[in-house]
């Protein structure tokens, strides 16, 4: 199996800018590590014990420092558990699970397990929102309400991405920084998650292979309430396509398509929280 990082060094710079960026940020929270049959998880947590679980599973190429500035408005409502996905650039295991197959659900049943959640909404992002699908699906029972931001696995990726991030890439340090406007929508991104996101790209392993997409029978399974978000100027995923897919199957999907938006949907906190915090079906 791959691993996350490069070199130990790299990753020493990935982490290093990581807990940079938590501290600056203010936000009151917990740090929990907790052994699971795939290796170490890192999950930042935040608010009152007794609130019900929300978690939050960040894309590919990134980790849980994604959600930072929205951390502390989940957690007035909510129990948070912002969690490092393995093979991820963040601090939990480097190993990198396959697509196929159980691995990532069984994963996220063990934090369940270790934590003792019984049931929890999920949020996820890209890589994040297969992962929720993928375990809701399978586990939906555990899962209350589901958000997908832009998610994998429903709609087909854009295989014209893979060309043009090599395209960018060739371009050297500012064709690095065009690509990250245009997955953002081509809008401004802070100078300090501009850096942090070339100093991963530098250094982490992204993986190669095609995020699966899921068959109509395990779309129709999912039974709780869906929200989905996806940006109308999205390179990487087929948006139109995933929210038609979804709409056709999901009986209780409530569907967003945002004009001026890419691929990062994070910014959409308010929106997530009304939708968590309306009456279950």
């Amino acid at each position: 199996m791959r691993v996350a990082f490069k070199s130990a060094e790299g990753q020493k710079e990935i982490l290093s800018y990581y807990e940079s960026l938590v501290e600056k940020s203010s936000v009151p929270h917990e740090k929990i590590i907790i052994d699971t049959r795939y290796g170490k998880t890192f999950i930042m947590d935040s608010g009152k014990e007794d609130l019900p679980p929300l978690i939050l599973l960040h894309g590919s190429g990134m980790n849980s420092v994604m959600w930072v500035h929205e951390l502390v408005k989940y957690a007035r409502h909510y129990r948070v558990y912002a969690v490092d996905m393995p093979g991820e650039p963040g601090r939990s295991s480097v190993t990198q699970l396959p697509f196929e197959g159980d691995d990532f659900t069984n994963w996220l049943y063990n934090i369940f397990d270790v934590l003792s959640i019984e049931t929890a909404s999920i949020v996820g992002i890209s890589l994040g929102a297969w992962l929720g699908t993928k375990f809701s699906i399978k586990y939906p029972p555990k899962v209350n309400k589901l958000v997908l931001l832009c998610p994998a696995g429903i709609g087909p990726q854009k295989k014209s991405f893979m060309f043009k991030s090599l395209f960018y890439m060739l371009a050297g340090e500012k064709g690095i920084e065009k690509l990250y406007y245009r997955i953002n929508g081509d809008k401004h991104i802070p100078k300090e998650i501009l850096t942090y996101q070339k100093l991963i790209t530098k250094h982490f392993n992204f993986r190669k292979e095609t995020i699966p997409l899921f068959s109509d029978d395990e779309l129709r399974k999912l039974t709780i309430s869906v929200a989905l978000f996806v940006g109308a100027k999205d390179i990487m995923i087929h948006s139109a396509k995933t929210a038609k897919r979804l709409k056709s199957l999901v009986e209780y999907a409530t569907i967003n398509v945002l004009p001026d938006e890419g691929h990062s949907l994070v910014n959409q906190g308010e929106a997530i929280r009304e939708f968590l915090n309306e009456t279950c079906i």
